[in-house]
């Protein structure tokens, strides 16, 4: 198919921000740049973390990239064409699982594709992979309620996965979680990222998690939302939290982060 072309198998830039910058006018007639002059461009199969304090933009870039709102200037691109709006090739992932309650895991995963108009034989199948890819086989028939919050977050990571996307934005997902589950869903989305080949873009406020988890981390100001620096992160996988040159890296990225003085929250 069109994704053996020679095109896809190289690093190629399949998202690229160039310039964007975006304004939100304010209550009292004073607006806010919520992002100002971002450029970055994200290769095919990266994994890139983007971290910082509250009103640094990160969520706006994330919304940019699935096509919920547009720049006020510059321009988002996903594989070489500017995003007009929203399409299920770029999944998205949010912290609440915004779940439908009186629908089991099964129907939940299938609900976008029935929207689309697809088959009731196909829908099942496709979910059924989505479900086994996030270790939820088993629990197709349940209902939200029935579920603890690790495994709603993976239906709603299954949800997503279900239309094969090329790429995954995820804004804090596991922040609502305790930090055993978090580190285990943290292991399986590497093993989901290694297994697919997909590319994902993940908001968290925890530096740990980014150096766990990223290729890069974009760590970003508020105030003007700006990219303060990009780190890339050299170490092998699996990561080792108790590793000396996780520890550098975390005091690296934790030391910008602190460098912003007290402008965040």
């Amino acid at each position: 198919g069109p994704d053996a072309s020679p095109a896809r198998q190289s690093k190629q830039h399949i998202v690229e921000i160039d310039n964007v910058s975006k304004l939100y006018p304010s209550a009292e007639g004073k607006a806010t740049w919520a992002l100002l002059d971002v450029s970055l461009a994200i290769p095919d199969g990266e994994f890139i973390c983007a971290i910082g304090p509250s009103g640094c933009g990160k969520t706006t870039l994330l919304n940019m990239i699935a096509g919920f709102i547009d720049p006020t200037h510059g321009e988002v691109r996903f594989d070489g064409e500017r995003i007009t709006g929203a399409a299920p090739e770029r999944g998205v992932v949010f912290q609440e699982y915004a779940l439908f309650p009186w629908l089991t895991a099964q129907r939940n995963v299938e609900f976008g594709l029935k929207m689309q108009g697809m088959g009731k034989a196909e829908r099942r199948d496709r979910a059924a992979e989505a479900l086994e890819m996030v270790g939820l086989g088993g629990a197709a028939k349940r209902y939200p309620f029935e579920l603890s919050g690790g495994m709603r977050q993976r239906v709603a990571v299954a949800r997503a996965l279900v239309n094969h996307p090329r790429i995954l934005l995820m804004d804090e997902p596991f922040a609502a979680v305790d930090a055993l589950t978090r580190s285990t869903l943290q292991t399986e989305l590497l093993r989901i990222w290694e297994d697919i080949g997909i590319t994902i873009f993940f908001i968290t406020h925890n530096i740990e998690e980014a150096v766990y988890l990223g290729d890069r981390i974009l760590v970003m100001s508020p105030n003007p939302g700006r990219v303060q620096e990009v780190v890339d992160v050299d170490l092998p996988r699996p990561r080792q939290r108790s590793d000396a040159e996780f520890g550098k890296l975390y005091a690296q990225v934790s030391g910008i982060f602190h460098q912003q003085g007290d402008s965040g929250d």
